[in-house]
């Protein structure tokens, strides 16, 4: 089994590359720096025996996926599946951000995922079996001060997967979409969280044993079910009014 991991530097993408190479399969993998594949590389062949490909790309640049994986021609032979753990945030996001970075955003966050899966889905069979993994975010299901372009990427990304297992019904493709709360990643280290983060190496293992099911949608921790749930149909103004009580409560019990 061969894969191609999108972002595996760091964070869920280097996590994914250990669990599926623990579990037999070789990997392509790519993100914008080459140390750190290159050393991810040396690690995984010591380890596993598994041969493992470097592919240094810059996920926000169109151009770049074009060159580096639409138009490669050997990374098309025997590939069983695709993941996507990659991303890109800013620290100034909100509507006014210019657009040449809402532009990176949104191709790091979605448009170059879609071109990607796209070019590879051409002409499938019923005999093609490949797999596709996305991963979306909770911060996606309401409106939001920061992280704005960020969000809506993250909810274009969802929309297409859903689309995507539609389209690719009456063929062998395996679809996977992953809506993600807090996780024990970089992106969550040191900051006050309230709500527990998700054991990264866990959510893999997840992934790696799902990969191959026809369509597959869940969030990771479980418990963000519920609460993105409840943030669609409640009142933006109660939201509002349990925000308050909630830092109110906290301000009580923790801090004096």
């Amino acid at each position: 089994m061969r894969y191609l991991i999108i972002g595996a530097s760091s964070g869920l993408g280097r996590e994914l590359a250990y669990v599926f190479a623990q579990n037999n399969c070789d990997l392509v993998i790519c993100s914008r720096s080459e140390k750190d594949l290159n050393t991810i590389k040396s690690d995984i062949e010591t380890r596993y025996k598994k041969k493992i490909e470097v592919i240094q790309i810059d996920f926000s640049s169109l151009e770049e996926v074009e060159e580096k994986i639409i138009n490669n021609i050997n990374l098309k032979k025997n590939i069983d599946g695709i993941l996507f753990p990659v991303g890109m945030m800013i620290d100034k996001d909100d509507t006014l951000t210019d657009i040449k970075e809402r532009t990176k955003i949104n191709n790091s966050n979605y448009l170059s995922i879609s071109h990607t899966i796209s070019n590879f889905s051409k002409n499938l069979s019923i005999d093609d079996n490949i797999s596709f993994t996305g991963f979306g975010s909770v911060s996606g299901y309401l409106g939001r001060k920061i992280n704005v372009s960020y969000a809506a990427s993250k909810r274009a990304l969802e929309s297409y997967f859903e689309s995507l297992s539609f389209s690719t019904q009456n063929t062998s493709a395996n679809i996977q979409f992953y809506i993600l709360g807090y996780i024990d990643t970089g992106l969550a280290f040191g900051q006050n969280l309230k709500i527990p983060k998700g054991n990264i190496n866990k959510l893999a293992k997840i992934v790696y044993k799902n990969r191959n099911k026809k369509y597959k949608k869940l969030y990771y921790p479980s418990i963000w079910i519920l609460i993105c749930k409840l943030l669609l149909v409640m009142p933006l103004n109660i939201l509002k009014i349990i925000q308050r009580i909630y830092k109110w409560a906290l301000k009580i019990f923790f801090f004096h």
